[in-house]
């Protein structure tokens, strides 16, 4: 009968294990780190989900600030309208128009002042040197009566909202009539007359 040495069975080619004896106090300490890592990987999914929802509320939160951001803005316009409202109604009652023009100014003016306060601020024009940043020349007149690229007819206002232009003023400018002689006090306007041909040439093309 063949005996069979187990200590020295050969193990499938291919196949090589490494072997290492550990002490119980090793195995132990080995256990321990294994479960602070699980606990540490657990904790990293929470936060991870914490931050997503985190990320979700402040989306949420933007949209409800984008949303209602004008609400204060919206709440004075709404009176504007009701004193509009008022002014129609004492003209179809009256049938005065003097009283409904009266109306219609006051509204006028509250608007503007109520613009005012909210940073919205008009472009001066007219009887200013032609700025390509603030004015936009819809057309050209000659005419010796105003300084050459002078602005001598707004045809709409031009505001600013805080500084920053928000509607250009559309205007009309001034140009030297053909062999007028030109003026010394606009020698300074030939780079303002390549700005303001480019303007209109734009203006022209929407």
């Amino acid at each position: 009968m063949a005996e069979h040495n187990h200590d020295h069975e050969q193990e499938p080619k291919g196949i090589r294990k490494n072997k290492i004896l550990l002490t119980s106090e090793e195995f132990k300490a080995l256990e321990d780190k294994v479960k602070k890592s699980d606990e540490y990987f657990d904790r990293l999914l929470r936060l991870q989900a914490d931050f997503d929802n985190y990320k979700k509320r402040l989306e949420k939160d933007k949209i409800e600030f984008i949303k209602f951001a004008n609400e204060e803005i919206i709440a004075e316009i709404l009176k504007i309208i009701d004193d509009f409202e008022r002014a129609v109604e004492a003209g179809k009652t009256k049938h005065d128009f003097d009283v409904l023009y009266k109306g219609i100014e006051m509204i006028h003016n509250d608007l503007r002042n109520f613009l005012k306060e909210e940073g919205i601020k008009e472009i001066e024009a007219k009887g200013k040197p032609f700025d390509p940043h603030e004015h936009e020349a819809m057309m050209q007149e000659e005419t010796d009566a105003h300084p050459e690229d002078y602005v001598i007819e707004e045809l709409q206002k031009g505001y600013t909202f805080n500084g920053r232009v928000i509607r250009p003023s559309k205007v009309k400018v001034a140009k030297r009539p053909k062999g007028a002689p030109s003026d010394p006090s606009t020698s300074s306007g030939e780079s303002r007359a390549s700005s303001r041909d480019e303007a209109e040439g734009k203006s022209n093309k929407k």
